[in-house]
C-alpha cells in the first residue's frame, strides 16, 4: 500500500491548515505513526479499496540500523588507524568513477552515452562533484550498511540530499496470500527523523516513498528484508584486538620501555618504607622519561624480570596477522593498504595484481551496486537503456602502456577484418567495444572492393565485354610466358587484378598462369 504515506501526508498537511486543530495524539514510536495512518484510512476504506486487514496495519515492524552510528564511527574508525586506513582505500577508489548511461543489446551492455539528465550526479547539490555525493555514499555504507540519498527542491534546481543512516526508517507491509498466510514482507516507505528517532518532534518526520529514495545497502543483512550490514560488524573482535595490542605498547612504553619487573625486599622493612621505597622508585624510573637510566637498590632488595618482551611474543606478526584478517572482510588486499604482511611479500607484480582483483571484484561490485540505487532518481531515458558507470578514467584498473597499446591493436585489426567482410564501420567499432558480434550490421556488399555479387573490377555485370567495347584478342600459340607455360587467353588486366593477385584473393586467369607477368595489350 504505497498510498498510505501520501495520505499520511495528505492528512497532516489539512490538519495543519484547519483553522482549529485536531487534539494531539501521543506519538511516539513507529507504530504510533502507522496507527495513525490507520486511523486517517480506516473510515474510507471501501472507497479507498482497502480490505479490512489493513486495520492491522499497526502491527507492522520497521528496519533500523541495529548498532549505533556514532559508536561505530568514533570507536571503530576514528580511533582506529587500521579501520581508517582501509576505509580510506575504499572511499577513494569508490569515488572515481563517473556516471553514464548504457544501451542495452540482447540482455547485454552496449554502447554509453550521456544526456542532460547526469547532470544531477555530476553537480548533486551547490558546490558538490560526483567524487563528493560517492564519498559520502561509501563512508555511510561502510559504517552503518546503507546509505540514504533522496532529492529535494534546491535555490537553483533539484539537489540530492544525504540522510543519515540511523535516523531513517523503513516501513513494510506483509505480503499476504488469498487465505491470508503471509510469505514475507514489501517495502512501502521511508521515514526521516532529523536529530535522532527518540527525539524528532512528529511534525518533523520526512514522510518519503520507495520512489523519492535511493537506498543503497551493498551488503545485506542476514537477519532483515531490506536492511544492509556494515562489514565492520564481521571485524568486529579483530578491531578491538588490534586496539589491545596498540594500548600494550603503549603500557610498554610507559613503564619505562623495558620488561616487566619484579622487586622484593627484606622481611625486616616496615610497610611505611616499603611505601617509601615504591613511590620514589615509580617516580626515578617509570615512564619514558626515565628509561635506561641505571637502577640503585640497596636494603636487600632483589629485582627479577617477569612476563616477556614484545620480541618474545613476537607482536609483530601476531598484530600483522590481524591487519589481515580485517583487511580481507573489508575486500581489500593488504599490499595496497601498506599493512606489514602484506609489503613483506610485495612486488610491481603482487601489486598490480592486488589492484586488479581490487577493482575487478570488490569495486565492480560496488559501482553496478550504487548505479543501480541511483537509477531511483535518475532513471535512464528508456527500458532500453540502464544507469551505468565509467571506468575509463580510473587510473588504478589502466594495464601498462605495452598492455594497452596490444589491446588497441588488436581491437583496431578486429574492426578491419569485420569491415573488409562487408559489415558498415559503426555496427563493426560498436561490436568491438562491447565484444557482441550480434551488433554487427551487413552492407550487403561483398570482396575488398565492396562491389555487389556478380560484378566486376570496372562496375559492369560478369561475362559482359570490356567497357571500351574491344574484344580480347587470342594468345599467339607461339606465345610464351616465364619461358615455361603458354599464356591463356589475353584478358583484361588492371592495377586492381594485380593487387587481388598479390594478395592471394580471386587471381585473374591471366595472372595466375603468368605468375603475374602478364602485361596488358
Amino acid at each position: 500500500m504505497p498510498n498510505l504515506l501520501e495520505l499520511w501526508r495528505e492528512g497532516r498537511e489539512a490538519r495543519a491548515a484547519a483553522p482549529t486543530p485536531e487534539p494531539a495524539r501521543s506519538i511516539i514510536t513507529i507504530d504510533d505513526y502507522a496507527a495513525a495512518m490507520s486511523d486517517m484510512v480506516l473510515g474510507g476504506a471501501q472507497t479507498w479499496g482497502f480490505g479490512p486487514s489493513q486495520v492491522h496495519w499497526q502491527h507492522e515492524p520497521a528496519e533500523r540500523v541495529a548498532h549505533s552510528f556514532e559508536g561505530y564511527a568514533r570507536q571503530l574508525v576514528e580511533s582506529n588507524g587500521l579501520v581508517y586506513a582501509i576505509m580510506g582505500v575504499r572511499i577513494l577508489a569508490f569515488s572515481l568513477v563517473r556516471f553514464t548511461f548504457q544501451a542495452m543489446r540482447n540482455g547485454r551492455g552496449g554502447k554509453l552515452y550521456g544526456t542532460p539528465a547526469l547532470a544531477q550526479l555530476e553537480h548533486p547539490w551547490e558546490g558538490g562533484t560526483t567524487q563528493d555525493l560517492l564519498m559520502r555514499i561509501m563512508q555511510d555504507a561502510d559504517i552503518a550498511g546503507n546509505a540514504y540519498i533522496t532529492r529535494v527542491p534546491g535555490v537553483f534546481g533539484p539537489e540530492l540530499v544525504r540522510l543519515r543512516p540511523d535516523w531513517v526508517q523503513i516501513i513494510l507491509m506483509p505480503i499476504t496470500l488469498p487465505d491470508g498466510g503471509v510469505v514475507g514482507w514489501r517495502r512501502v516507505g521511508y521515514t526521516y527523523h532529523d536529530g535522532g528517532i527518540e527525539i524528532c518532534p512528529p511534525e518533523r518526520v520526512a514522510l518519503l516513498t520507495t520512489k523519492e529514495v535511493a537506498h543503497f545497502a551493498p551488503r545485506p543483512a542476514a537477519d532483515a528484508s531490506y536492511r544492509g550490514e556494515s562489514w565492520l560488524t564481521a571485524a568486529v573482535r579483530e578491531i578491538i584486538n588490534d586496539k589491545m595490542m596498540e594500548r600494550h605498547k603503549t603500557k610498554f612504553w610507559e613503564n619505562a620501555a623495558t620488561p616487566n619487573i619484579s622487586v622484593s625486599l627484606h622481611e625486616s622493612i616496615t610497610p611505611d618504607a616499603f611505601a617509601e621505597f615504591k613511590e620514589k622508585m615509580n617516580i626515578e624510573h617509570r615512564g619514558v622519561e626515565n628509561a635506561y637510566k641505571t637502577l640503585f637498590l640497596g636494603g636487600g632488595a632483589d629485582v627479577q624480570v617477569i612476563g616477556s618482551t614484545l620480541d618474545k611474543i613476537d607482536f609483530g606478526s601476531v598484530q600483522g596477522r590481524g591487519e589481515t584478517r580485517v583487511a580481507a572482510v573489508a575486500g581489500v588486499p593488504p599490499i595496497i593498504v601498506g599493512l606489514s604482511e602484506g609489503l613483506s611479500s610485495g612486488t610491481y607484480s603482487n601489486y598490480g595484481q592486488a589492484m586488479r582483483r581490487f577493482g575487478e571484484l570488490t569495486m565492480a561490485s560496488l559501482w553496478a551496486n550504487v548505479a543501480g540505487s541511483l537509477a531511483t532518481l535518475v532513471p535512464p531515458p528508456g527500458a532500453d537503456s540502464r544507469l551505468w558507470y565509467d571506468t575509463r578514467d580510473v587510473a588504478f584498473l589502466r594495464e601498462d602502456a605495452m598492455q594497452r597499446a596490444e589491446v588497441e591493436a588488436r581491437k583496431a585489426s578486429t574492426i578491419n577484418i569485420y569491415i573488409t567482410a562487408g559489415f558498415t564501420p559503426e555496427s563493426a567499432i560498436d561490436a568491438v567495444e562491447a565484444e557482441d558480434p550480434t551488433l554487427l550490421q551487413h552492407t550487403g556488399l561483398v570482396s575488398v572492393q565492396l562491389q555487389p555479387p556478380g560484378t566486376k573490377a570496372d562496375g559492369t555485370p560478369a561475362g559482359a565485354p570490356p567497357a571500351d567495347g574491344a574484344a580480347s584478342a587470342p594468345a599467339s600459340a607461339a606465345g610464351r610466358t616465364n619461358g615455361h607455360h603458354p599464356a591463356p587467353a589475353a584478358l583484361s588486366v588492371d592495377a586492381t587484378d594485380r593487387q587481388l593477385m598479390y594478395s592471394g584473393a580471386h587471381p585473374h586467369p591471366a595472372l595466375a598462369a603468368s605468375n603475374g607477368s602478364h602485361r596488358e595489350g
